[in-house]
């Protein structure tokens, strides 16, 4: 779903002022070799060239206040706009080197030990050249600014590392399912697991290896989920049919839950003038049974995970399980790719909020319908359990 926005990243070619470059050159920060910045800790494990990849740290060379919001969980807590994102973002330093994701280096393991902290690190970095103003944006995840070649990171202070996540990434050697798994039950933070994984810290000790970010951001939001999963099969079914509501900077969700086994479909519709889509509307749709996906989401992608996360939280929380119906319409008030994160906040604020109870599946699409901008009869007719809901053979039969 590439558009000319994705394709550009601030060089021009659509021959305007780039709206999303702006507003980190607005905040660019002093080009130095050498400075210290409290690392959130952020850090990015790239795929191209894989098993040789580009690794680093993301911190800021002047305002340690910024490191304390880096993840979507805490954009959504404080309500920011996407210009705030974005100032925020455009005044982290990218400093990157190229790992193999197997070897070990003084650098790697720097970056393992700022991954094991809870909280913000002080970071000497050292650059071999000063970063480069420009951007990388991406659906899955958050964007980077201001890239630079790594020389050599040191940490001036000493990481703060909860016990159990010490315990499992040091002497217990267990698979890295089992892992994440231990470590969501002890409340830490899926945007923590997912930086655990990725940098190599999950998984028996012989088969740990770096993951890129992309991958391991959708493997934890699955695994978990997954987990979850096979308890809420067990559970009895919901008696209501349930809507949820919710948005987040252009991002609107409307969680439909039936009575019934448990399945899930997740439709997204990317509305004209968005920066993916440019001037066409356009629909991605996935799905799974009672039993699960044997396959990748390739339609929606790393969203589909992101929003069945936050699902099987919820239905976690009540111990019921249900046939559920998920739509996200993406407006161009998104502007800015700011990574899946967003789609995972904006589903657990979707469920957060109060539902609303319906007698039926017809009076939910109408309330549906006064919030979203794309018709209902264009959704039914994408939609798989819409399509099938109420049918003599049941979505567990398939």
């Amino acid at each position: 779903m590439d558009s000319l926005c994705i394709k550009c990243k601030g060089k021009g070619l659509c021959g305007k002022s780039c709206r999303i470059l702006n507003k980190f050159i607005d905040n660019v920060p002093k080009p130095k070799l050498h400075f210290s910045g409290k690392s959130a800790p952020e850090l990015f494990v790239g795929r191209i060239g894989y098993p040789y990849v580009n690794s680093g740290i993301l911190a800021p060379s002047e305002n340690d206040n910024i490191s304390n919001f880096a993840t979507a969980e805490e954009w959504s807590a404080n309500n920011f706009s996407i210009e705030n994102v974005l100032r925020l973002r455009g005044q982290l330093i990218y400093g990157k080197s190229k790992m193999n994701i197997k070897s070990e280096s003084r650098l790697k393991q720097t970056t393992q030990e700022l991954a094991l902290s809870s909280k913000p690190v002080l970071t000497e970095i050292f650059l071999k050249k000063k970063p480069v103003t420009t951007f990388t944006s991406d659906a899955v995840f958050r964007p980077m600014t201001n890239p630079a070649p790594l020389k050599k990171a040191v940490l001036e202070e000493n990481p703060q590392v909860t016990k159990k996540v010490d315990y499992l990434t040091s002497d217990y050697d267990v698979k890295a399912t089992t892992a994440l798994e231990e470590l969501y039950k002890s409340n830490i933070k899926v945007d923590h697991l997912q930086k655990l994984l990725s940098i190599g810290l999950l998984g028996t000790k012989i088969k740990r290896k770096m993951v890129p970010t992309r991958w391991s951001i959708t493997a934890t939001d699955d695994t978990i989920s997954k987990q979850q999963l096979k308890k809420i099969r067990y559970f009895p079914e919901i008696n209501k049919i349930t809507l949820f509501s919710g948005n987040f900077v252009g991002n609107y969700i409307e969680a439909l839950l039936l009575p019934g086994y448990f399945s899930f479909e997740a439709i997204e519709a990317w509305i004209a003038g968005n920066v993916f889509e440019g001037e066409t509307t356009q629909l991605t749709q996935d799905y799974e049974g009672f039993n699960g996906r044997k396959k990748y989401a390739f339609e929606v992608t790393g969203g589909y995970y992101a929003m069945r996360l936050p699902l099987t939280e919820y239905l976690i929380k009540i111990k019921r399980q249900a046939t559920v119906f998920m739509f996200r319409e993406i407006r161009p008030e998104y502007y800015a790719p700011l990574g899946v994160g967003i789609v995972r906040e904006t589903t657990r604020r979707a469920f957060s909020n109060q539902p609303k109870y319906f007698d039926s599946i017809e009076e939910a699409l109408k309330d549906m319908q006064t919030r979203i901008q794309i018709s209902i009869k264009q959704i039914q007719q994408k939609s798989w359990i819409l399509e099938n809901y109420g049918k003599q053979k049941s979505l567990f039969d398939f």
